[in-house]
C-alpha cells in the first residue's frame, strides 16, 4: 500500500461528520480483500472482521472530518455556516472549500471586522454566486463543505487536510494488509461522528463488545515554536502510546504491553499524555462492563487546520506497533 496514494484517495471523498458513507465505501473496497467480513452498523460505522480464536480486540479509527454546514443564504448569494466539529476562525479564514456536488468556494471575513476580533459568526462562504437564486441553484441549506487543500510530501513529512483522522484509517488498512498471525479475534472499526463527541465509537464498541480496545488517532505534537506544553508527544519520535487525555485514563496493563512490544521489536515509541482533547478510547473503555483500553497515536502539527502535518516514520511506527498488538499473545 502506497501511503500517500491511499491518503489522497480517502481525502478525495466527501466525509464530514454525519456524511461519511463515501469514505466508508472507499475504505471497504481497500479492506475487503483482507477481511473475513465487512459490515456497517445503523449509525454508519464500517466494521472489518478478521476471525481468530483469542481475545476479542477492537481497533478504532474515525473516518469523519470536521466541516461546514450551510445555515443561511443571503440576498447576494453569500452563505452563512455552522460548524461540524472543532472549527476556529483563525484556522479557517481564507481556506478553500468544496461541497459534495463539486461546488467550490472560500471562507471570507465580513468587511466591518478585523481578523483579531473575528468569531465564526463573522465568517461566510463565497461560492461566486451573485444572488440568492444563483446560490440556491448551486447549494442548499444543510449542505456540507470540507477543506479543498492538497496532499503532498516534503521529505519525510506529509502535509494534508484531514490527517485527523484519515492517516489512522491508512494505518489500519496497512495492518489489515500485513496481518499473518491470527491469535486474536480482530475487529477494525472505521467510526463516524467522532468529531461531534465520539458518537460512532460508542455504538461500534457496544456492538463488538471487545476484551481490548485500541483507538488509533492523531495527537498534538509538542514541537512547534513557543509550544504551550499541553501534550507530550513530538513529531518524528515514533508511535505515541496513549496514557491519558481528557476522555480516558488508559488501562495500565495495556499501556505496559504496548511499551513491551515496542521495546522488544525495536519500534520507536513515546508516551502520549494530552491535557485536552479525546479519542474513541474515551467511549470504548466505558462500554458495557468496561474494556481494557489504550491508544496508538501519530503526532500531528496544526490539527483541524486546512493543512496538517505528520512524519512518515511515525506512521510506519504506528503500523508496526498496531500490527504487533494485533498478533500478540494477550
Amino acid at each position: 500500500m502506497e501511503l500517500l496514494k491511499t491518503l489522497q484517495a480517502l481525502n478525495a471523498c466527501h466525509g464530514p461528520s454525519g456524511d461519511e458513507s463515501d469514505v466508508a465505501a472507499a475504505i471497504e473496497r481497500l479492506a475487503a480483500p483482507y477481511a473475513d467480513e465487512c459490515f456497517r452498523d445503523a449509525l454508519g460505522n464500517l466494521i472489518v472482521h478478521k476471525r481468530g480464536r483469542g481475545p476479542k480486540v477492537l481497533f478504532a479509527a474515525h473516518m469523519d472530518s470536521i466541516g461546514f454546514i450551510v445555515t443561511h443564504i443571503d440576498g447576494d448569494g453569500f452563505l452563512r455556516f455552522g460548524r461540524l466539529g472543532g472549527l476556529t476562525p483563525a484556522e479557517v479564514l481564507s481556506a478553500p472549500v468544496r461541497f459534495k456536488n463539486g461546488v467550490r468556494g472560500v471562507v471570507a471575513l465580513e468587511g466591518k471586522k478585523k481578523p483579531k476580533d473575528m468569531t465564526l459568526d463573522d465568517l461566510y462562504l463565497d461560492i461566486g454566486a451573485r444572488s440568492r437564486e444563483e446560490a440556491e441553484a448551486m447549494v442548499q441549506i444543510g449542505d456540507t463543505a470540507v477543506y479543498d487543500t492538497p496532499c503532498f510530501a516534503a521529505g519525510e513529512r506529509i502535509f494534508s487536510p484531514y490527517l485527523d483522522n484519515r492517516i489512522a484509517c491508512v494505518v489500519l488498512l496497512a495492518v489489515l494488509e500485513r496481518l499473518v498471525v491470527r491469535k486474536n479475534d480482530l475487529y477494525f472499526a472505521f467510526t463516524v461522528q467522532e468529531e461531534l463527541g465520539l458518537r460512532g465509537g460508542r455504538t461500534a464498541a457496544y456492538g463488538v463488545d471487545p476484551d481490548y480496545g485500541i483507538a488509533v488517532d492523531v495527537t498534538d505534537s509538542d514541537d512547534i515554536p513557543e509550544a504551550p506544553h499541553e501534550c507530550s508527544s513530538v513529531s518524528g519520535r515514533g508511535a505515541a502510546i496513549k496514557v491519558m487525555d481528557s476522555s480516558v485514563i488508559c488501562h495500565p496493563a495495556v499501556v505496559a504491553r504496548l511499551e513491551e512490544l515496542a521495546k522488544a521489536q525495536g519500534i520507536p515509541s513515546q508516551r502520549d499524555v494530552l491535557r485536552c482533547g479525546g479519542t474513541d478510547a474515551g467511549v470504548i473503555h466505558q462500554t458495557r462492563a468496561g474494556v481494557r483500553t489504550s491508544g496508538i497515536s501519530i503526532p500531528c502539527r496544526y490539527t483541524h487546520s486546512p493543512l496538517e502535518m505528520v512524519d512518515r516514520r511515525d506512521v510506519d511506527a504506528c503500523v508496526a506497533l498496531t500490527l504487533s498488538f494485533a498478533q500478540a499473545e494477550l
